[in-house]
């Protein structure tokens, strides 16, 4: 049974950290997620969450976050979530599930410790901003 279940693979579909100023003026960091995709992306679940474990043994974990982003268009990005800089140096992971032509689709996306740097920026697709895409 369980080999009868295709799970489609992702592809155009990505996570991106971008510092933007909000309506204060103020640097924020946010989460998008970005679809390439020639098509809607519908009843999008992402998870949310850091961890770490030092060279002691010793765990760190953030708290676990979940969104529902009820669909993101062809071609466009849509929010997640803002990100403080206090958990750059963990293991930031996003796990997404999604609804799209294909079926049901689902990857892991994570933002090694200490990857988001200004060094690492890239120019984000659909959002006219510079950070970090996986």
């Amino acid at each position: 049974m369980k080999k009868d279940i295709v799970i489609p693979k992702v592809k155009d579909v990505h996570v991106a950290v971008v510092r933007e100023k909000n309506d204060k003026g103020e640097l924020v960091w946010n989460v998008y997620l970005v679809n390439k995709q020639g098509v809607t992306l519908e009843n999008v679940l992402v998870s949310s969450s850091g961890y770490k474990t030092d060279a002691q043994g010793n765990k760190q974990n953030s708290s676990t976050l979940r969104h529902f982003l009820e669909n993101v268009p062809a071609q466009s990005a849509k929010k997640i979530e803002p990100i403080m800089e206090d958990v750059f140096g963990l293991n930031n992971e996003y796990f997404v599930t999604y609804f799209s032509a294909d079926g049901m689709a689902e990857k892991q996306f994570v933002f090694v410790p200490d990857s988001i740097l200004e060094e690492n920026f890239t120019v984000i697709p659909f959002l006219d901003s510079k950070g970090i895409m996986i």
